[in-house]
């Protein structure tokens, strides 16, 4: 009888081909189940990791926007840093569209550290300037003294929520002279009791990486106690954040006009530039990273994923080929044998894409978390979409490339393709094990003695390079945070001076710092805000006391030694267009003039600049800029090392009647710690991938190698020999693996750090984790027999007369 193309008869039944292929996918769905639930549940693990990490790095990037789409972000900040400044003519100059007061005097509040505490507000904040995103309860009433706003962190780290209170503490205004002199007074004024009626969050009413939270008193507080901490009070002294009607474009304009109105220089920051790029560029490298991960878990995705559904289709493929002799076609037989992992796949997509949704809650991660202006679960529709449709079809892809190659390798007759690497084992007369092994290892072979050789080794250089890579990575994060000196933060301690008639002479206590036996170098830092090159930075005194040179971390060219010289630092430098040897010109509140640029150098994270913002300038060059005048003055006292810093705080405290502590924490020091996870979590990963891949291919070639073995036990391969052949093949590719991981490894960790030392920036040394380079190659040869234990067993265990029988 003849049998049309397409067309099977079978127990005298005729079938069209699509009606063939769906009796076929139901039968395999009854017998193969299992398999097929595995399978699916590893493309759900698979493109849940994959979605997670694409999805919360798309969010993350777009925190920053998002948020300032929603709260009326300030544009700059004016910090006159002057008592009785006139603010009122500043709300009357051209363009200014709100403007808003904080700093004041200080208050306490009982059970929470003065730096969570929100400064003085005046009432355009949170309505017309910095109006935040409410993620709980209600904004406060401008005009009560007893309401508060915290921000999430803030009821992470203390436990007070919406609903709860916070006794407010007061200094009356006669005690501030004796709070000065003694920080550690407690308050003595008036007694507020408030209540916490909202949770909040925006750039400036914000949560910062490794901070305890803010709460921030209502304006109603300042109205209703002028003389204990507005305008009345005896330390009063405000500076202001402002929006303009042209943007960030218009503050060059603002800036001349308010020159013209106070006939000074006062110091501007442009929020934008200062904030928030700053935080588009971290959130922005920690969505690169996560897309990285996305990456690396799509190519490990490959190996888990294709290496099951290669050998389903290939089973399936042989059970099909004997449907050939009763009229199945080729390509019927490609076409139905990819059916049931194309449809695990799309159950796996499915399951992959809740699972999605449900880790979005704990996403963005970093900084974006601090950020996001809808924290929660968010379901990213585009991705979530591309993936539901991505995954199935890549899977059907690689099934019916499976499938093609098994039909193909069905009809052609084996070729086994030879390892130089074994050849040359064999030729030096090694053991048989020893041959058989690094065969084993490194040859693939073909048809039904084929194993997964090429997936073993890359995976395991993978993880080895993985795993070196993130304790490189690691050993640079840990030594960048751990000596402050690579954000240029050369002083362990500091002290705030005043020349005031109730504190003791700036002189007298720099002398005594520089007496100190621990103390080895003293800067008396006079800081100044001024115009260089057209853009305001922060100006500071480069005047060592006593025989003792403060260290500078100087990038480029060498610090100032004349008054017509000045060192600017790196993004002062770069927004002002000067280099070194470049003349930049110069405005401050008393002189004027020009200096030429002698070094790119880093500053003292101070309260209005960075370390990468600012200027240095000689004792000389400071008094023709300022004459005399100062915003901010301080003692900058570097210790020997081995010194204890509280001792000698304590010892100086004593000496002097001045208060010193620990300079503040660059800010880049939390990013830099908060991405030290992911290259770790990264790292496991890769590790099991390395793992599976290995133990897989151990698996693999003693099952279907077993008749090579079972002809060697026959010709005189003991058990203890057959053992030894698993466990050699184990230690070539783990040898492998460190060969070229290793350096691979070390030279990928540095790369990275190098990118994010240079974007921090930071100052660059080459991580190096000694530690890591020893114990990663005996740990992975361990593992790597450790895999081999079970495999090993099955080789000595053969059952050689079953085996030969069989083939």
């Amino acid at each position: 009888m003849a049998v049309a193309p397409g067309r099977v008869v079978a127990g005298g039944f005729r079938a069209e081909g699509g009606v063939m292929a769906a009796a076929w996918l139901r039968l395999e769905l009854r017998r193969r189940w299992r398999s097929l639930l595995v399978l699916a549940l590893l493309v759900a693990l698979a493109a849940g990791t994959v979605l997670t990490a694409v999805a919360g790095a798309r969010r993350g990037e777009s925190a920053v926007d998002r948020l300032l789409e929603r709260t009326l972000p300030a544009d700059l900040a004016i910090l006159p840093n002057q008592p009785g400044f006139d603010w009122a003519a500043v709300r009357q100059l051209p363009g200014v569209a709100a403007l808003s007061t904080f700093g004041g005097a200080p208050y306490a509040v009982d059970g929470v550290p003065a730096d969570s505490l929100g400064g003085a507000v005046g009432p355009d904040t949170m309505v017309t300037v910095e109006r935040p995103v409410v993620l709980a309860g209600r904004l406060p009433d401008p005009h009560r003294a007893d309401e508060a706003t915290v921000t999430p962190r803030f009821v992470e780290i203390y436990g007070l929520d919406v609903g709860d209170t916070v006794t407010i503490r007061l200094f009356r205004p006669e005690s501030f002279a004796a709070f000065r002199a003694d920080p550690s007074l407690p308050p003595d004024g008036p007694v507020v009791e408030a209540r916490i009626v909202g949770v909040v969050r925006s750039f400036w009413h914000g949560d910062g990486l490794g901070g305890q939270g803010l709460l921030t008193s209502s304006a109603g507080l300042y109205e209703r106690y002028p003389a204990e901490l507005g305008a009345g009070s005896p330390t009063e002294l405000f500076n202001a954040i402002a929006r303009l009607d042209g943007g960030a474009a218009a503050i060059p304009a603002f800036q001349a006009e308010l020159e013209r109105l106070t006939g000074r220089t006062v110091d501007v920051w442009n929020l934008g530039e200062a904030f928030h790029q700053h935080a588009r560029d971290v959130t922005g490298f920690e969505a690169d990273a996560l897309l990285v991960f996305a990456a690396v878990a799509a190519a490990a995705a490959v190996f888990l994923v294709g290496q099951p559904v290669a050998r389903y289709v290939a089973a399936s493929v042989a059970d099909l080929q004997a449907l050939r002799g009763v009229g199945m076609l080729p390509r019927q037989v490609v076409a139905a044998a990819p059916l049931g992992p194309v449809l695990a796949a799309a159950a796996g997509a499915v399951l992959g894409a809740a699972g999605a949704v449900a880790a979005s809650r704990w996403f963005p991660i970093g900084s974006a978390a601090t950020l996001e202006p809808a924290p929660g679960v968010d379901a990213d529709v585009p991705v979530l979409g591309i993936g539901l449709l991505a995954v199935p079809a890549l899977v059907a892809v690689a099934a019916v490339a499976a499938a093609v190659l098994a039909v193909r390798a069905a009809r052609s007759a084996p070729h086994r393709r030879r390892s130089a690497v074994a050849s040359a084992v064999a030729a030096a007369g090694m053991p048989v094990p020893v041959v058989v092994g690094t065969r084993f290892a490194l040859e693939p072979g073909r048809g039904r003695q084929a194993v997964p050789v090429r997936p073993a080794l890359l995976g395991a250089v993978t993880g080895v390079a993985g795993v070196l890579a993130a304790f490189t990575f690691s050993s640079g994060v840990d030594g960048a945070t751990g000596d402050l000196r690579t954000f240029g933060q050369t002083h362990q301690l500091l002290a705030y001076l005043d020349d005031g008639e109730d504190v003791p002479p700036a002189s007298d206590v720099l002398a005594a710092a520089a007496a100190d036996p621990d103390v080895v170098a003293v800067n008396d830092a006079r800081i100044g805000a001024a115009e260089i090159g057209g853009v305001s930075a922060a100006v500071y005194a480069y005047a060592p006391v006593g025989d003792g040179v403060p260290d500078v971390v100087v990038l480029d060219g060498r610090m100032p030694e004349r008054a017509d010289e000045i060192v600017l630092a790196p993004a002062t430098a770069a927004a002002a267009g000067a280099g070194v040897g470049d003349r930049v010109d110069l405005v401050a509140t008393r002189g004027t003039g020009s200096a030429t640029v002698t070094g790119i150098a880093y500053l003292p994270d101070g309260s209005h600049n960075d370390y990468t913002t600012g200027s240095w300038a000689t004792r000389d060059g400071y008094d023709a800029l300022f004459a005399g005048d100062v915003k901010f003055h301080e003692a900058h006292v570097e210790l020997r090392p081995g010194a204890d810093p509280a001792a000698v705080a304590a010892r100086l405290a004593e000496t002097t009647g001045v208060g010193f502590a620990p300079p503040e924490v660059p800010t880049p020091v939390a990013e830099i710690r908060q991405i030290r996870t992911l290259p770790v979590v990264l790292a496991g990963f890769l590790a099991v991938l390395a793992l599976g891949a290995v133990g897989h291919a151990l698996a693999t070639a003693v099952r279907r190698r077993r008749h090579e073995l079972a002809v060697l036990r026959a010709v005189g391969l003991t058990r203890r020999q057959s053992r030894a052949v698993v466990t050699t093949q184990a230690s070539v590719l783990a040898l492998a693996g460190l060969l070229i991981g290793v350096p691979l490894g070390v030279a990928l960790g540095r790369v990275v750090w190098r990118y994010v030392a240079d974007t921090t920036p930071l100052l660059y040394v080459p991580p190096v984790d000694a530690l890591a380079l020893a114990l990663v190659p005996p740990v992975a040869l361990v593992a790597a027999n450790l895999l081999a234990a079970w495999p090993s067993q099955r080789a000595a265990s053969l059952r050689v007369s079953s085996v030969l029988r069989a083939e």
